[in-house]
């Protein structure tokens, strides 16, 4: 019987101000009753807009049926003929901009004595997909697939969601995948990228883990493009095809003065040393400095995370410093509602314009450069619209102002590192430094060398990339089975 409630199930959370305070995951999860009454909230389409949402195009509203029947193993075995990552993607992903934006219940009417106050909730995807890989987490047991393998290697260059995606497909295709990670641990941007209180790492590795029992071999603290480069890789060491997955890793800053003072981090640096190198602990080997007041540029989803870090680890005030409006944040309505929980304190239509230092701070160890004391900003208004269509952010003269702050995190952006460029002939980039793909195979401009994620559309989600990587595959499937 379907349930004609107009709002989603709430998501339980820790309390926010206990939550301010440690880096334990912050969305509890739905409960097994919980799951079954969102899950009956689903109007069974008949032309279901929600899959043609989903990069990966899960079958929703046939797991959603199972869900909402109890068989929540029967759920989860169909999200996993389509999602290699399904507890990630239930955490991570903007739902609310594919899947959900796309359900049809955003246009069914509520009334009250008559009168339409407004349109349903979507049926909560995200949350019930999160669920079911969790149940499957706690409850199943391996299962042996049958996989005919195939004498083929195929090279996976870096472990983000896009190169986990694809070395998941074309294992279970048969082919003999290596994935090569730069870093000592492998999961690419869900490891040093994404908090824990988001996203736990014991998850994260045990959906790796999933991928070595499909006999996927994995090389950690390999750089490709400097210890072997891909033509080494194809020509020396017997790899017939290549997914390259390296995401964007490389930070943006604004040039303005100041930037190099010591206290200024890029969002990049900032996460990794927090999430990867686990900074916020006591014996931590890579300690990170913990500010009293930060500010963080930029309204992402990046963003968000670098600030909530930052009050975990201990700062008094935390401010985010965003050149347009709120309604133009660029990050999940969901982060922004538990930063504000949090206490994080948003500065709107703002923009920095120079970093002040106190130059006597850090004469010890460079006198060329202070340490941050404050962030002078400029206040904007919103202008004629500009080429992304959304109003252009225009300064408002003599309204500058300083925020106290001795630390700054840029959260701006990355784009992809030049190293796998510079380092292989035949490969093109565009004047983003994105490797340039054939939109249909995802093939690069060098023949046999495929490419997906970040790598290729600059800064993107975990889902995209995942699409990407499904793509690859099957088109690498039809590369070698044609040999």
């Amino acid at each position: 019987m379907i349930n004609m409630r107009p709002t989603k199930n709430p998501m339980p959370t820790q309390d926010p101000h206990k939550r301010a305070h440690n880096f334990k995951e912050v969305a509890l999860g739905y409960d097994e009753n919980t799951a079954i009454d969102e899950a009956k909230r689903c109007l069974n389409c008949k032309n279901p807009s929600c899959v043609k949402g989903c990069p990966v195009n899960i079958n929703i509203p046939s797991f959603i049926a199972e869900v909402a029947k109890g068989e929540f193993e029967k759920a989860y075995q169909i999200i996993d003929k389509s999602s290699s990552l399904p507890a990630i993607c239930g955490r991570v992903c903007p739902q609310e901009k594919q899947c959900e934006g796309q359900c049809i219940k955003l246009k069914v009417p509520v009334m009250e004595n008559g009168k339409k106050v407004g349109n349903m909730e979507p049926v909560a995807i995200g949350r019930l997909e999160r669920f079911v890989a969790d149940y499957h987490r706690e409850h199943a047991s391996d299962v042996d697939r049958d996989i005919t393998k195939k004498n083929h290697k195929v090279a996976i260059i870096g472990s983000g969601p896009s190169g986990l995606s694809c070395a998941s497909d074309l294992a279970k295709m048969g082919y003999d995948c290596t994935i090569f990670e730069a870093l000592h641990v492998a999961g690419g941007v869900l490891m040093y990228g994404i908090p824990e209180f988001r996203l736990p790492k014991d998850i994260v590795q045990y959906e790796i883990n999933g991928l070595k029992k499909l006999g996927v071999h994995i090389v950690t603290d390999m750089v490709i493009g400097q210890v072997l480069s891909i033509d080494e890789l194809m020509e020396k060491e017997g790899f017939e095809a290549c997914f390259i997955g390296t995401g964007a890793g490389l930070p943006r800053f604004m040039n303005i003065p100041g930037e190099n003072a010591k206290g200024v981090y890029s969002a990049n640096e900032f996460l990794t040393r927090t999430n990867l190198m686990k900074a916020y602990k006591d014996d931590s080997k890579t300690p990170i400095e913990h500010a009293k007041n930060v500010a963080v540029v930029g309204g992402g989803n990046v963003a968000m995370d670098a600030l909530r870090c930052a009050l975990r680890l201990g700062a008094e005030h935390v401010y985010c410093v965003y050149r347009r409006s709120e309604e133009e944040l660029p990050a999940r309505k969901e982060e922004v509602e538990h930063a504000k929980e949090e206490g994080i304190i948003f500065h709107f239509l703002n923009n920095p314009v120079e970093i002040i230092e106190d130059k006597e701070g850090n004469m010890k160890t460079n006198p060329n450069y202070g340490c941050v004391k404050g962030l002078k900003c400029i206040k904007m208004e919103l202008g004629e619209p500009d080429d992304s269509g959304r109003r252009r952010p225009v300064p408002i003269p003599g309204s500058e102002f300083v925020l106290d702050v001795d630390c700054v995190i840029m959260a701006l952006g990355t784009s992809p590192n030049p190293l796998i460029k510079n380092t292989t002939k035949g490969i093109e980039t565009n004047k983003h430094g994105c490797l340039i793909v054939n939109e249909e195979t995802n093939e690069t401009t060098k023949p046999h060398v495929f490419a997906g994620g970040d790598a290729v559309t600059g800064a993107a989600t975990v889902i995209l990339a995942m699409g990407a990587g499904k793509k690859a595959a099957k088109y690498i499937d039809e590369y070698l089975s044609s040999k």
